[in-house]
C-alpha cells in the first residue's frame, strides 16, 4: 500500500509544519484543514497567469472599463436644490375664457303632494353680501309628459337646448354669502297666490283617495286655465340653499375620509377630483381674497332633497325683498321658519364640475366639445355675473343683453288695469313685424322667441317683477334698434266679449345713443297709446307732441338693462379711441363721438388727446379689450395715419401710453406674475396675439396659414391644456425667446421660422380683426400710400429718446418692450424673407446704434441703482439678459458679443471699485441667461477640425469667417493655454471664458465677500454641463470631447479650491485601518475633539497611526487628515456645492480627450499632480454609495419637517413674500424622478412640469414610497459606480504620465492611495472588478513600488483585498483572490522571499477579524481555497517553494479563521470574547506584528465597552512590545529600554519582554515592519494610552506614561509637544486634587463556575472587575441572565453563600455560579506604601473575603462560639490588566477564634470612636451615633457583653493568655475613647440636648463601673521576667489556625 503511506507522510508533515506555527490550544487542527480542503473555490479568472505585455493588459482593461458605461453622467446626479432656474421662461398660458370655480347642479325630480298642473322652475345664484345676482337664470322643467300636455296649444316644439336639466355654474369669488335660489311659477289663474297655493298646503298625498273628488275638480279647473291662459305665468313659490353649507357638510376632501358614498353614476375618480381641486385652488388664490373655507372644488358630491318651499307674496317679489329673506334665513330664529311651508320634494345633485363635461352648451347655446351626439339632453353653462371685477382679456365673441323689468306703478292710471303683464320685444324697426327672434327661450320651448311676457301678479295695479329676459344682440346695431315694452291687462275670468289681453301702455328704449350702447337703470314714462312714426330714434323721455302719458309723463316703469359683450367696451375713453381709429381706417368724416362732431382738421388733436386719455379709463375694460387696444397702438406706430394730407407721427404718444398701461396692469394685477415679474396677460399677448400689421396690403400672404392678413386669436381652447407644441423640452435647459420650439432646429434661423409657423397653426379658424385693410381705398382718397415704419426700430428709437417718467415706466417693464421688439424683429425678417440673408446686412446702422445705446444705458442703470432699487434692477437685469439671448438668434453674433462686453465692462468697473456680492450675483444671473442659448456651444467656437454639430448661422459667422472659427488645430495651441483662462482661450471661447472666469473669481479664497455666491456660481456651471450632457446634438463622444474642451480650465480651478472643499473624508470612518481602537480614533478628526480635552487621539497620532510619517519630506501632503487650520481659514464650501463642483470636474475628465489630458498631466509639477490625486481621493469619498438606509433616514427627516412646511407654505401663499420663490424653495428634497424608471436620463423631469406644483406635492405627500426610495438608491448606486470609474480612468492616464516622469514614486504612491481609498468605500461589484484589474496592472508594472517604498500601502492593500475576499458576491471574491494571489506571486518573484506579504496578510486578517462586525468566514474560506487552487495550477512556479509557502500561509490564515468562528460564538459574552482575543494574541507571542494587531483589537473592544483602564493597559502593552523591539534595533538613550521602563505603569508589562529564545531577530525580512515599530508609532501609542488613562480617571498613571514620553520629546527638542504634555499633566494633577475623596475605580467579585455545561470554564474561579459601585445583585443578575439565556433559565443556579463548594453535592446537569464580593487585601507592611486611594486600587493581586461560621455548621452563634474564616485570593496578573477578569492562581484561608473575632470588633469600634471625635469639621450626628452604639444600655452583644464573656475569668489554655491580655488593653483604650467622645459632644450640643447628654454620661459611668474589675485583672504569668522574649514575638500569627490552600 505505498500510496497510503505517502499520504500518511503528507499528513504528518502537514501537522508538523502547522503545529510549529503556534502551539496554543486551538481546537483540532486536522479538522479545520479538512474543512478547508473540502470547501469549493470560486471561478478562476482566465489568463490570469499568462505573461502578457503591460500595454496589452492596459488595453484590455480599458476596453473592459469603457464598455457599457453611462453616456450621461448628469442623468445620475439630480441638480442642486436651487430655486426655479432663472433662465427658464415659462410659456404663458393660452388666452382663454375665464371661469371661476365650477359647480354642476343636476335637477332630478320635483314632486308635490298633489299633481294637478305644470310647474316651472328656475335656478340662480345670489350673493347676499354684495346684494347682487351673480348668475343668469337657469330654467328647467321637471313636469311629466301628461302634465305638459295640458299646455299643448301654447307650446311650439321644444328645442333640445331648453330641455336641459343640469347646469354648470361658475363662481369666481366664492364666499359664505352665496345662495342658490329656486323659484317656481305656474300658469296664471284666477285668484291671488295665497289662494292658488292653498290646495298644495292642505292636501296630503296620503289622503289622495279620500279627496279624490276635490282633486278631480281642481284638475279640471287647471286644465281650463291652461287652455285659456297657458301663455302667462304667475309667481308661486321659492326656496334657497346656502351653498357653502352643502359644500362643507358634504365634507371637503381634506376633512372627510369616508369616500364610500355610492358614487356609481358620478364620473371621474376621486383622485382626479382631488387634483383638480388643487389646480382650482391655485387659480383662485390668484384672484380672490382667498377665503380658504369657500373652495368649491374638493367637496364630495351631495344629493339634496328640498322639502319646504315658501309661497311667494305678491307685494314682496323684488330682489330687495329677496335679499332681506336670504339674510334672515341665516339667522337661527328665522321669520321664514314660522311661515306655513308648501311641502314638496325637489331632488338636486350638487358636485364639482368635471374638467370637460360632455354635452355642454355655452350661454350662447354653442356646443362645447366633446359633444358626441346632438340628440342627447344637454347641460347648460350658466353665465356668471361676477361679484367683483375679473381681469381677463376677451377671447370669445359674446354679445348678450339682459333686460330686467323691476316695477310698474299704474296707481294713477285711469281705467281697469289690474292683472298686468309686460311683453318685451327687441325691434329693428317700427313695424310689428320687425320684432327679432333673439329672445332666448326658457324651458320646454323654442330656442329663440320674438317676445317674452313677465309673470302676472293678480289684481295688483303696481306690481314688482322678477323676470329676466335674455337677448342675443346683433353684431352691428343701427339707430333703429330698440327694446319695446307693451303692457297688457289679462282678464282671468271668461266673460262674454272681453278680449284675453288688453294693451294698457307702451314704452321703449333705443339701443344706441351717440353710437354707444345704452345700458343701466331706466325709469321710463309709459304712453297710453301706440307711439307715433319714427319714435324709435328718440327716447320716451322726449315729450312727443299729441301723446297721452300715464301720470303726466312721469317715470312709472323701472327696468334695468345689462350687457355682457365683447364688442361694446362701455368705457367712454376706450370708445372714443376706438371710434377715432376706426374712422381713420374707414376714412369717414366727420365723426360723431358723444355730442361732438369731429372734423378732419381737428382730428389730430382729438386723436392725441384720446390716446393720452386712455390712462383715465377703467382697468377692467382695458384688460378686457387689451389685445385690441395694444394692436391698435402698434398699428398707429407702424402706419402713421395720413390726416388732411399730413402724416401724423404718433410713435411717442403710443409708446408713452403703452408704458403706462403696462405699468398699470403690473401694479394692480400683481398676483398674476411669473418669477421674472412678467404679467401673464401681457406675456400671453406677446406670445400668442401680437403680430406686425402686414406692411404691404396687396402682397399675397407669405408663410403658412395665410399669415398676410392681420391675424388675431381665435376662440382658444377652453381648457387649460396647452397646445401640444408648447411642452418645454427639458433637455436643453435653454430658454429660447420662444420656448415652443420642441424639436431641435438645425439652425437658429429655422428656430425663428418655427416660431412663426407655430404661432399661425395654433390659432386655427382665425377671426379677422375688425379693421380691414383698405389701403387701396385710402390711396384713391389721398393719392399716397401710408408710410411704413418698422415697429422694432420705432420702439427702440422711442425708448432711447424717452426721458423722465416715461423712461422710468419703460424701465419698470423693460421685459415687455424687449420681448415686443424681438417678436417684431423676427416677424419682420420672416415676412421680408430675410432669414437667409447675411446677418450683417439685416438691420440698418441706425437701429444697431439705438440698440447699443439702449443696452449701454440700461447697464448703466443696473450698475448705478442696484443698491437703492434692487427689485427693479433684478427685473431689468434678467430682461436685458433674455433680450441679448434672443438677439443672438437673429443679429450678428459679433455685434451681440460687443453688447455683452459693454455690459460686462460697466459691471466690472463698478465691482472693481466696490466689492459687492449683490452686483456679482446680478452678473451671474445675466451670464446664466445668456449662456442658456440653444447654440451656446457653437457660439463658443469649440476648436476642432470637425464640422460643428450645427453651424452658428448660414450667414458669414460674425467675428471670424466660418472656416477659421473651427479649424484651429489642437497641436498648434500650447497645451497649457487650453487648461488655463489664458487670453487666447477667452478670445476663442468667449462665453465659456466668462463663465469660468466668474467661477474662478468667486471661488477665489481671498475673495471673502463672495462667499455667499459659491452655490450660485457652481450651479451655473453644473447647469450648463448637464444641459450639454443630455443634448442629443452632442451625444457623439468625439463631439462631446470638443464640448468638454471648453471647460478644461475647470480642472485647474477646482484644484485651486481644494483646501476649501467640503471634506467628505472626515465623516468617513475608514474601517479596518489598523490603527487606533479600530480606526475609531482616526475617524474623529482631531480639530473638533481636541478642544474638548478628552480627545481620544491627537492629530499627529492619527497621522502616525495612519502611517503618514510627518517627518519624511518625500511623503505627499495628505490634505485630508491634515486639514491644518491654516489651509481652512477661509470658510469652506457646503457639502452640496462641493459635490456639484466635483461632478462637473468628473464630467470634464470623463469627456475630455485623453491624449490632451495626458499631455497636460505631463506638464504638471509633482505637487500639482499630487493635488489632483488628492482631489480624486476626495471625489471617491464624495460619491460613495450611501445605501438605502441613508435615503430612508433623510426621508424620515423630511417627514418631520412637513408640519413646519405646511405653516410656511400657507404663509408663502397668502403672504406677499415672493410666494413663488418660497414655493419652489420648499419643493426640494425631491429627487428629480423621471416617470419611467429605466430612463434616468429621460428629460421629462418632474421639476418643469408646471402643472405639478411643488408645494402641493410637498404638503400632500411628504413621505416617499418604497419604490421611490428604491429608485433613488438605485440612481445613487449608478452614480457612485460611474464616478469611481471616471476616477479610475483618470488614474490610468496619470499612471501613463508618471511612467515617463522622474519623480514617479510619489505620484504612484498617490495613485495607490486613491485606489486603496476607493476599495475602502462602499463600491459596486462592477467597479471593484475594474479596480482590482487596475491594481494588478499597477503592481505588475511597478512591483518595487509596493514592496519597497510604500510598505504601508502594501499592508493596506492586503487588508482591502482580504476584506473583498470575504464578500458575499462571487465576482468580487474571484477578483480579490486573484489580486491577492498575484500579489504574493510578484513578491516571491522579486526576492524569492515572501515573508513580507505573508506577514501583512496575516496581520490584515487578524485586524479584519478583530474589528469587523459582519464578517463571514464561509466566504473567506472559499477565497482561501481559490488561492490554493491558483497555487496548484501555477505551472511556472511549480518547482519552487512558492506553492508550499502559499499553502502554509493559507493554513495559518485558516487557523485564525477558526478562532474567529469561536469569537463569533462568544460575540455576546464580552469576557469570553476578550479571553479568546487574549489567547490569540498570546499565540502570537513570537510574531510581534500580529500580537500588536490583536492588542489593538482588544483595546478597541474595551473602548467600545467603556473599559478605559483596560484599553489603556492594552496600549501600554503595545508600547512596551514596540519598545522591546526598538531597543533591539537602535540604541538611542532617550528611548525606553524595553519593557522594564514601563514597570511603574503596570507590573504586568514584563510579559512583553522579548527575551525568549524563539523570538526572531527584528532585522529579518517582514518582521516588525509595521508602522508602529518606529519612534513615531511608539509616541502615538503612548499618547493614546495617556488619553485612555485620563478617561478612566487614573491620573497618576497618566503621569507615569508621560515620564516615558518626555525624554523622547526632549531629545527631539519638540517644545510644542512638551507644552501640550505639561498642560495635560497639570490638568491630571489638578483633577487628583479636585476629585479627592470622590474617586471610584472598580468593584471586585470572585466568580466561580461549576458544572460540565460550562466547558472550559468548569471549576474555574476568576476575579471580575466591574464598574465602580456595582452591587452584588447587579453582577449576579447579569451573569444569571446571560448564562440563563445560553443554557435555559432553569439550568442555571447562583449559589447564595460563599462557603467552599463541594462539587459532588451539586446536580451534574445544572450550571452553578458562585459570586462573592471581595476587597483588595494588603499585608501590614504594604500599607505604608499604599497611601492614596489610587495606590489602594492599582496593581492589585490579592483580594479577601470573610465568612462567619460556628463549629456545628451554623453561620452565626453566640459570642463564645463565633469563628470567622478569611479567604485571601491571589490572581495571575495585577488589576487593571488587558482584560477584566483574571484567573485565581492561589488561595489561602485564615481562621480566627472567637476571642480574636472579639478583639477585631473592639479595635474597629475604638477606631470609629477616635475618628468621630477628631473629625474636622466636627460632625455631631455622627459622633452621637457612634456614642449611642458604644455606651447605650440596650446594645445586645455590645461592649459589656463581650467583656463579660471573655474577660470574666482567666482562660485555662495558656495559649490564649496573650489574646486575653490584648482584649483587656483594647477595653482600656475603648473607655478612654468614650470619655473623649463625651467631652467633645458636650462642647457641640445646644441647650435642647442637655438632658440627652446627661443620659449618655450616666450610661457611660454605669459601663465604666461594670468594666472596671474586668479591665484591671492582669494575668500574672505574662508579667514574669522571661529571658527569651523574642520567641513570643510572632506568636499571634502562629497561634491562629492557618490553613493553606494552594
Amino acid at each position: 500500500m505505498p500510496d497510503n503511506s505517502s499520504y500518511q507522510d503528507d499528513q504528518d508533515d502537514l501537522k508538523r509544519r502547522s503545529m510549529s506555527i503556534d502551539d496554543t490550544p486551538r481546537g483540532s487542527w486536522a479538522c479545520s484543514i479538512f474543512d478547508l480542503k473540502n470547501s469549493l473555490p470560486d471561478a478562476l479568472l482566465p489568463h490570469l497567469l499568462d505573461r502578457a505585455p503591460n500595454e496589452e493588459i492596459d488595453r484590455h482593461n480599458e476596453d473592459q472599463r469603457k464598455a457599457n458605461r453611462h453616456r450621461e453622467l448628469f442623468a445620475l446626479h439630480p441638480a442642486l436644490d436651487e430655486e426655479e432656474p432663472i433662465e427658464r421662461h415659462c410659456v404663458p398660458e393660452v388666452p382663454k375664457e375665464h371661469f371661476g370655480q365650477r359647480l354642476l347642479v343636476k335637477c332630478l325630480s320635483l314632486k308635490f303632494e298633489i299633481e294637478i298642473e305644470p310647474i316651472f322652475a328656475s335656478l340662480a345664484l345670489y350673493d347676499v353680501k354684495e346684494k347682487k345676482k351673480i348668475s343668469e337664470n337657469f330654467f328647467f322643467d321637471l313636469n311629466s309628459e301628461q302634465t305638459k300636455a295640458m299646455l299643448r296649444p301654447h307650446i311650439q316644439t321644444a328645442a333640445i337646448s331648453t330641455l336641459a336639466r343640469s347646469a354648470v355654474f361658475s363662481i369666481t369669488y366664492p364666499s359664505q354669502d352665496v345662495f342658490l335660489v329656486i323659484k317656481l311659477e305656474k300658469v296664471l289663474q284666477q285668484g291671488d297666490i295665497g289662494e292658488c297655493a292653498e290646495p298644495y298646503m292642505v292636501f296630503k298625498e296620503s289622503d289622495a283617495a279620500k279627496n279624490k273628488e276635490k282633486l278631480e275638480k281642481l284638475r279640471g279647473q287647471s286644465e281650463q286655465f291652461c287652455q285659456r291662459l297657458g301663455r302667462y305665468r304667475m309667481p308661486f313659490a321659492w326656496t334657497a340653499i346656502h351653498l357653502m353649507n352643502i359644500v362643507n357638510s358634504a365634507g371637503s376632501l381634506e376633512r372627510d375620509t369616508e369616500l364610500e358614498m355610492s358614487l356609481s353614476e358620478r364620473k371621474g375618480s376621486w383622485s382626479e377630483r382631488r387634483n383638480s381641486s388643487i389646480m382650482g385652488r391655485r387659480s383662485l388664490e390668484r384672484t380672490t381674497s382667498g377665503d380658504e373655507s369657500c373652495s368649491l372644488t374638493g367637496f364630495r358630491p351631495a344629493t339634496l332633497t328640498i322639502t319646504n318651499f315658501f309661497k311667494q307674496e305678491g307685494d314682496r317679489l323684488s330682489d330687495e325683498d329677496l335679499y332681506k329673506f336670504l339674510a334672515d334665513m341665516r339667522r337661527p330664529s328665522s321669520v321664514l321658519r314660522r311661515l306655513r311651508p308648501i311641502t314638496a320634494q325637489l331632488k338636486l345633485d350638487i358636485s364639482p364640475a368635471p374638467e370637460n363635461p360632455h354635452y355642454c352648451l355655452t350661454p350662447d347655446l354653442l356646443q362645447v366639445k366633446p359633444y358626441p351626439d346632438s340628440r342627447v339632453r344637454p347641460t347648460r353653462e350658466i353665465l356668471e355675473f361676477p361679484a367683483r371685477d375679473v381681469y381677463v382679456p376677451n377671447t370669445t365673441y359674446r354679445n348678450l343683453l339682459y333686460v330686467n323689468p323691476q316695477s310698474l306703478n299704474f296707481a294713477n292710471r285711469q281705467g281697469s288695469a289690474r292683472n298686468i303683464t309686460v311683453k318685451v320685444q327687441f325691434m329693428n324697426g317700427e313695424d310689428p313685424n320687425n320684432a327679432m327672434p333673439v329672445i332666448f327661450g326658457k324651458s320646454s320651448c323654442a330656442d329663440f322667441a320674438k317676445e317674452a311676457y313677465t309673470a302676472v301678479v293678480y289684481h295688483n295695479r303696481s306690481p314688482d317683477f322678477h323676470d329676466e329676459v335674455k337677448i342675443k344682440l346683433p353684431a352691428s346695431l343701427s339707430d333703429h334698434h330698440h327694446i319695446l315694452f307693451t303692457f297688457y291687462h289679462v282678464s282671468c275670468q271668461q266673460k262674454q266679449n272681453t278680449p284675453l289681453e288688453t294693451p294698457v301702455g307702451y314704452t321703449w328704449i333705443p339701443m344706441l345713443q351717440n353710437g354707444r350702447l345704452r345700458t343701466g337703470h331706466f325709469c321710463l314714462p309709459v304712453s297710453l297709446e301706440k307711439p307715433p312714426q319714427s319714435y324709435s330714434v328718440l327716447s320716451p323721455d322726449v315729450p312727443l307732441p299729441g301723446m297721452k302719458w300715464v301720470d303726466n309723463h312721469r317715470g312709472v316703469f323701472n327696468v334695468e338693462v345689462v350687457t355682457v359683450s365683447t364688442i361694446h367696451t362701455q368705457d367712454q375713453y376706450l370708445d372714443k379711441f376706438f371710434a377715432l381709429v376706426h374712422a381713420l381706417d374707414e376714412h369717414m368724416f366727420p365723426v360723431r363721438i358723444g355730442d361732438m362732431r369731429i372734423m378732419e382738421n381737428n382730428l389730430e388733436t382729438e386723436l392725441k388727446s384720446s390716446i393720452a386719455a386712455l390712462n383715465s379709463s377703467q382697468l377692467e375694460p382695458v384688460v378686457r379689450f387689451l389685445h385690441l387696444l395694444l394692436d391698435k397702438l402698434v398699428l398707429l406706430v407702424v402706419r402713421p395715419p395720413v390726416i388732411a394730407g399730413q402724416i401724423v407721427n404718433l410713435g411717442q404718444a403710443s409708446f408713452e401710453v403703452m408704458a403706462s398701461i403696462v405699468n398699470r396692469l403690473h401694479k394692480y394685477l400683481d398676483t398674476s406674475q411669473d418669477m421674472h415679474g412678467r404679467n401673464s396677460l401681457l406675456s400671453s399677448y406677446i406670445h400668442y396675439v401680437f403680430r406686425l400689421p402686414s406692411t404691404d396690403p396687396n402682397s399675397p400672404s407669405p408663410g403658412p396659414g395665410g399669415l398676410g392678413g392681420s391675424v388675431h386669436y381665435a376662440t382658444m381652447a377652453r381648457s387649460a391644456v396647452r397646445p401640444a407644441s408648447l411642452n418645454l423640452n427639458r433637455s436643453r435647459s435653454l430658454s429660447n425667446s420662444n420656448p415652443d420650439i420642441s424639436g431641435t432646429p438645425t439652425s437658429p434661423d429655422d428656430e425663428v421660422r418655427s416660431i412663426i409657423g407655430s404661432k399661425a397653426m395654433e390659432r386655427c379658424g382665425n377671426r379677422m380683426s375688425s379693421h380691414t385693410e383698405s389701403a387701396s381705398f385710402l390711396q384713391t382718397l389721398t393719392g399716397r400710400l401710408p408710410t411704413k415704419k418698422l415697429f422694432h426700430e420705432e420702439l427702440a428709437l422711442q425708448w432711447v429718446v424717452s426721458s423722465g417718467s416715461v423712461r422710468e415706466g419703460a424701465l419698470q417693464q423693460a421685459w415687455f418692450f424687449f420681448e415686443l421688439m424681438v417678436k417684431s424683429i423676427i416677424h419682420h425678417l420672416y415676412f421680408t424673407d430675410r432669414l437667409e440673408s447675411p446677418r450683417k446686412n439685416r438691420f440698418p446702422e441706425r437701429f444697431m446704434d439705438d440698440i447699443t445705446a439702449l443696452v449701454s444705458t440700461i447697464a448703466g442703470d443696473i450698475v448705478s441703482r442696484f443698491q437703492k432699487d434692487l427689485e427693479l434692477v433684478e427685473r431689468l437685469n434678467t430682461s436685458l439678459a433674455f433680450f441679448l439671448n434672443d438677439l443672438l438668434s437673429v443679429m450678428d453674433r459679433g455685434f451681440v458679443f460687443t453688447l455683452i462686453k459693454a455690459y460686462w465692462k460697466q459691471v466690472s468697473t463698478k465691482l472693481y471699485a466696490l466689492q459687492n456680492p449683490t452686483l456679482e450675483s446680478l452678473r451671474l444671473d445675466f451670464l446664466r441667461i445668456v449662456c442658456s442659448h440653444e447654440h451656446y456651444v457653437t457660439l463658443n467656437l469649440p476648436c476642432s477640425l470637425l464640422t460643428p454639430p450645427a453651424s452658428p448661422s448660414p450667414s458669414v459667422s460674425s467675428a471670424t469667417s466660418q472656416s477659421s472659427g473651427f479649424s484651429t488645430h489642437v497641436q498648434d495651441q500650447k497645451i497649457a493655454n487650453m487648461f488655463e483662462l489664458s487670453v487666447p482661450f477667452r478670445e476663442q471661447h468667449y462665453l465659456a471664458g466668462l463663465v469660468l472666469s466668474e467661477l474662478s473669481v468667486i471661488l477665489d479664497p481671498d475673495n471673502e465677500g463672495m462667499f455667499g455666491l459659491h452655490k450660485k456660481v457652481v450651479s451655473v456651471v453644473h447647469n450648463l454641463l448637464s444641459s450639454h450632457d443630455s443634448d442629443p446634438r452632442y451625444a457623439d463622444p468625439e463631439v462631446k470631447a470638443r464640448v468638454a474642451m471648453l471647460y478644461l480650465p475647470l480642472i485647474g480651478i477646482v484644484m485651486e479650491t481644494l483646501p476649501q472643499l467640503h471634506d467628505f473624508t472626515e465623516s468617513h470612518n475608514q474601517w479596518g485601518r489598523p490603527g487606533g481602537p479600530q480606526g475609531a480614533a482616526v475617524g474623529s478628526s482631531g480639530e473638533e475633539t481636541e478642544a474638548e480635552g478628552n480627545s481620544m487621539i491627537s492629530q499627529t497620532v492619527a497621522m502616525a497611526i495612519a502611517g503618514t510619517s510627518t517627518a519624511s519630506p518625500m511623503s505627499r501632503p495628505s490634505s485630508f487628515l491634515l486639514n491644518s487650520q491654516a489651509s481652512r481659514q477661509h470658510g469652506s464650501f457646503s457639502a452640496e456645492s462641493s459635490r456639484s463642483l466635483l461632478i462637473c470636474l468628473l464630467w470634464v475628465l470623463k469627456n475630455a480627450d485623453e491624449l490632451v489630458l495626458q499631455k497636460w498631466f505631463t506638464d504638471l509639477s509633482v505637487s500639482q499632480l499630487n493635488r489632483l490625486l488628492d482631489l480624486l481621493y476626495l471625489c471617491v469619498s464624495c460619491f460613495e454609495y450611501k445605501g438605502k438606509k441613508a435615503f430612508e433616514r433623510m426621508n424620515s427627516l423630511t417627514f418631520k419637517k412637513s408640519k413646519d412646511m405646511k405653516a410656511k407654505l400657507e404663509e408663502a401663499i397668502l403672504g406677499s413674500i415672493g410666494a413663488r420663490q418660497e414655493m419652489v424653495r420648499r419643493s426640494r428634497g425631491q429627487l428629480e424622478r423621471s416617470p419611467s424608471g429605466s430612463a434616468f436620463g429621460s428629460q421629462e423631469n418632474l421639476r418643469w412640469r408646471k402643472d405639478m406644483t411643488h408645494w402641493r406635492q410637498n404638503s400632500e405627500k411628504m413621505d416617499k414610497t418604497r419604490a421611490e426610495l428604491e429608485h433613488e438608491a438605485l440612481i445613487d448606486g449608478n452614480l457612485a459606480t460611474e464616478a469611481n470609474l471616471i476616477i479610475l480612468d483618470t488614474l490610468e492616464i496619470i499612471v501613463q504620465t508618471a511612467s515617463v516622469t522622474e519623480s514617479k514614486e510619489s505620484i504612484l504612491g498617490g495613485v495607490l492611495k486613491v485606489l486603496l481609498h476607493s476599495m475602502a468605500c462602499n463600491q459596486s461589484a462592477l467597479y471593484l472588478q475594474h479596480c482590482f484589474a487596475t491594481q494588478r496592472a499597477l503592481v505588475s508594472k511597478f512591483p518595487e513600488l509596493l514592496f519597497e517604498e510604500e510598505t504601508e500601502q502594501c499592508a493596506d492593500l492586503c487588508l482591502r483585498l482580504l476584506r473583498s475576499c470575504s464578500s458575499s458576491i462571487s465576482t468580487i471574491r474571484a477578483h480579490a483572490s486573484a489580486s491577492l494571489y498575484l500579489l504574493m506571486r510578484q513578491n516571491f518573484e522579486i526576492g524569492n522571499n515572501f515573508a513580507r506579504v505573508k506577514m501583512q496578510v496575516t496581520m490584515s486578517l487578524s485586524s479584519l477579524v478583530g474589528t469587523s462586525q459582519n464578517f463571514n468566514e464561509e466566504f473567506l474560506r472559499r477565497s482561501l481555497k481559490t488561492i490554493l487552487t491558483y497555487a496548484e495550477e501555477d505551472l511556472e512556479l511549480r518547482e519552487t517553494t512558492f506553492p508550499d509557502q502559499v499553502q502554509d500561509l493559507v493554513f495559518n490564515l485558516h487557523m485564525i479563521l477558526s478562532d474567529t468562528v469561536k469569537m463569533k460564538e462568544h460575540q455576546e459574552d464580552p469576557e469570553m470574547l476578550i479571553d479568546l482575543m487574549y489567547r490569540i494574541a498570546k499565540g502570537y507571542q513570537t510574531s510581534p506584528d500580529l500580537r500588536l494587531t490583536w492588542l489593538q483589537n482588544m483595546a478597541g473592544k474595551h473602548s467600545e465597552r467603556n473599559n478605559h483602564a483596560e484599553a489603556a493597559q492594552c496600549l501600554v502593552h503595545s508600547a512596551a512590545l514596540v519598545a522591546e523591539y526598538l531597543s533591539m534595533l537602535e540604541d538611542r538613550k532617550y528611548l525606553p529600554v524595553g519593557c522594564v521602563t514601563f514597570q511603574n505603569i503596570s507590573s504586568n508589562v514584563l510579559e512583553e519582554s522579548a527575551v525568549s529564545d524563539d523570538v526572531v531577530s527584528p532585522d529579518e525580512e517582514g518582521i516588525c515592519s509595521g508602522k508602529y515599530f518606529t519612534e513615531i508609532g511608539l509616541v502615538g501609542l503612548l499618547e493614546q494610552a495617556a488619553a485612555s488613562f485620563s478617561m478612566a480617571g487614573m491620573y497618576e498613571a497618566v503621569n507615569e506614561v508621560y515620564k516615558v514620553l518626555i525624554p523622547i520629546h526632549e531629545a527631539n527638542r519638540d517644545a510644542k509637544k512638551l507644552a501640550t504634555i505639561h498642560g495635560k499633566l497639570q490638568e491630571a494633577f489638578g483633577k487628583i486634587v479636585h476629585q479627592d475623596g470622590k474617586r471610584m475605580f472598580g468593584t471586585y467579585f470572585r466568580v466561580g463556575f461549576y458544572g460540565s455545561k460550562f466547558g472550559d470554564l468548569d471549576e474555574q474561579e476568576f476575579v471580575y472587575k466591574e464598574p465602580a459601585i456595582t452591587k452584588l445583585a447587579e453582577i449576579s443578575h447579569r451573569l444569571e441572565g446571560f448564562y440563563g439565556e445560553r443554557f435555559g433559565e432553569d439550568q442555571v443556579e447562583v449559589i447564595k453563600d460563599s462557603n467552599p463548594v463541594d462539587k459532588c453535592k451539586l446536580d451534574p446537569n445544572k450550571a452553578f455560579i458562585q459570586i462573592t464580593y471581595v476587597e483588595p487585601y494588603f499585608d501590614t507592611y504594604e500599607m505604608k506604601d499604599r497611601i492614596t486611594y489610587f495606590d489602594k486600587n492599582y496593581n492589585l493581586r490579592r483580594f479577601v473575603y470573610c465568612t462567619p461560621f460556628t463549629l456545628d455548621g451554623r453561620a452565626h452563634g453566640d459570642l463564645h462560639e463565633q469563628f470567622k474564616r478569611k479567604t485571601i485570593l491571589t490572581t495571575s496578573h495585577a488589576f487593571p490588566y488587558i482584560k477584566t477578569r483574571i484567573n485565581i492562581i492561589h488561595k489561602e484561608e485564615i481562621i480566627s477564634t472567637p476571642i480574636e473575632v472579639a478583639i477585631e470588633d473592639m479595635q474597629k469600634k475604638t477606631q470609629e470612636l477616635a475618628f468621630a471625635t477628631h473629625q474636622d469639621p466636627a460632625d455631631a450626628k455622627m459622633l452621637q451615633m457612634v456614642l449611642q452604639g458604644s455606651v447605650g444600655t440596650t446594645v445586645n452583644q455590645g461592649p459589656l457583653e463581650v467583656a463579660q464573656v471573655f474577660l470574666s475569668e482567666i482562660p485555662s489554655d495558656p495559649k490564649l493568655y496573650r489574646h486575653h491580655n490584648k482584649l483587656r488593653l483594647c477595653f482600656k483604650d475603648f473607655t478612654k475613647r468614650c470619655e473623649d467622645a463625651l467631652r467633645k459632644n458636650k462642647s457641640l450640643i445646644g441647650p435642647d440636648q442637655k438632658e440627652y447628654q446627661r443620659e449618655l454620661e450616666r450610661n457611660y459611668h454605669r459601663l465604666k463601673e461594670a468594666l472596671q474589675p474586668l479591665i484591671n485583672r492582669k494575668i500574672p504569668q505574662l508579667y514574669k521576667p522571661v529571658l527569651q522574649v523574642n520567641s513570643h514575638r510572632d506568636s499571634f500569627s502562629r497561634m491562629s489556625l492557618r490553613k493553606l490552600d494552594i
